[in-house]
């Protein structure tokens, strides 16, 4: 039987993608050229496809007629915003995230952010770079301590779960909100409003999806606590950029750690970018050696299962997850 055809989009060197999928017995495919024209060519025979996790190659509707062999779609993260579920599901491909690998990483990201926030940290640092000595400064601009916080978490799955935890470590009091609340669930449940309304510094842990784009807009931001920090570890659009510069222009918003935004890159004369109290991250939240390390290590096991016709993990558009070639 011909070996399976395993397109890869993903962004790395060659030689790198070579060595983790030709072991498994498998004829690799690359884009020749990075635009749609290359993708479309090397999906043309392909039985599976890595996607790529800057979204530049889209497995949008386009992406799936050219792809008439496709069985299987594996992305190399958690969010799968870049391609067209419906789509995929009408022809019949389960499509599987690495679901839970970068949880750690962008939970560490959130509670360092709520720290640096707190503490003034990069304003200090700033000031002190310009050869000012701002200690009386710094304390008038009101430094907490992160204990006496009241953390809320706004959704919570594998990464709002861990983010929960490691603020309870520190002595937090923590809420959260859900579709579906978590009776194992140490942190307390609260409807969205009361939720917004009752944290000191609200943490969005969201995927993208038609419910919760926009779900954290002006009105809704308008509720936080005077003075409350804003950490976006979701997706671009879930808190508009527009309501975020609002809220901290008004003062509701006393800061506002960010990784996510409505357009990526973050365009230069963005007014997130002239906010001082704002902390900018690039999309890098999950950006750690232990989180790539943990997604390789499932998109191998799944391209492996695939291959060996046992069920793939992770499968979020409801397809069967045992592969069969066509």
């Amino acid at each position: 039987m011909k070996p399976w055809t395993l397109a890869a989009l993903l962004p790395l060197d060659a030689s790198l993608i070579r060595s983790l999928f030709e072991p498994l017995d498998v004829e690799v495919v690359l884009p020749p050229t990075r635009d749609r024209a290359g993708q479309l060519a090397a999906l043309a025979e392909a039985d599976l496809v890595v996607g790529d996790f800057t979204g530049e190659l889209a497995m949008d509707r386009e992406a799936v007629r050219g792809a008439p062999r496709l069985a299987f779609l594996q992305m190399p993260m958690v969010g799968v915003d870049s391609c067209d579920l419906d789509a995929l599901t009408a022809a019949g491909v389960p499509v599987a995230n690495a679901a839970g690998s970068n949880a750690r990483a962008v939970a560490e990201w959130s509670v360092g952010s709520a720290f640096a926030l707190c503490r003034q940290l990069a304003w200090a640092d700033r000031r002190l770079r310009a050869g000012l000595w701002p200690q009386l400064e710094l304390l008038a601009r009101n430094p907490r301590e992160l204990h006496t916080q009241r953390i809320g978490i706004a959704g919570f799955g594998t990464i709002g779960a861990e983010t929960a935890r490691l603020f309870e470590a520190l002595g937090c009091q923590v809420s959260y909100w859900s579709r579906t609340p978590r009776p194992e669930a140490s942190a307390t449940y609260r409807e969205l409003d009361d939720l917004v309304a009752t944290s000191d510094i609200l943490v969005l842990a969201l995927p993208a999806a038609p419910a919760t784009l926009g779900l954290f807009g002006a009105e809704r931001l308008a509720l936080l606590p005077a003075g409350a920090i804003l950490i976006n570890a979701s997706r671009g659009g879930v808190a508009p950029d527009s309501a975020v510069v609002a809220a901290l222009e008004s003062g509701r918003l006393s800061g506002a750690a960010l990784d996510v935004f409505d357009v990526e890159p973050l365009a230069a004369d963005s007014p997130l970018r002239s906010l001082e109290q704002v902390l900018l991250s690039p999309h890098g939240a999950g950006a750690t050696g232990q989180a790539q390390f943990n997604i390789v290590g499932q998109v191998v096991a799944n391209i492996t299962a695939a291959l060996r016709g046992e069920p793939v993990a992770h499968v979020v558009n409801g397809v069967e997850a045992r592969i069969r070639k066509r």
